[in-house]
């Protein structure tokens, strides 16, 4: 057995919204939607990213994640100068100590979403 993919679903009230952002602002595609926008899913390339309104099961206040989604590109440099003037800018591109050349946004939710290249 092995594990394949994982596929983010983040969990917000503004599904269409979500969408929009992801589309307009990162050069993701829209590949499916309920006709209520309660739920979505987008994609770029090999990254695949769902939206929802919360489950009625689970307590939901507001979009809340205690980390980042960290997506790995091989070419960082394009996407930062892609996107990083349309969006809100976490910190910068950078090369870190640990290998890594990044840079991090928040998503119209407030979600953080890193982008980084091995160097």
């Amino acid at each position: 057995m092995e594990l394949l993919v994982i596929k983010p679903i983040l969990y917000t009230t503004q599904v269409k919204e979500t969408v929009d952002f992801y589309t307009n602002k990162l050069g993701f595609i829209c590949q499916h939607h309920t006709d209520d926008w309660n739920w979505a899913v987008f994609s770029r390339d090999d990254i695949e990213i769902m939206a929802a309104l919360p489950n009625e099961h689970l307590p939901f206040e507001k979009p809340l994640f205690t980390g980042s989604f960290y997506i790995t590109t091989d070419e960082v440099e394009v996407m930062w100068h892609e996107i990083k003037d349309k969006v809100k800018v976490c910190y910068e591109l950078e090369t870190f100590d640990y290998g890594m050349k990044e840079f991090a946004v928040y998503d119209n939710n407030g979600y953080l979403l890193q982008f980084g290249e091995p160097v």
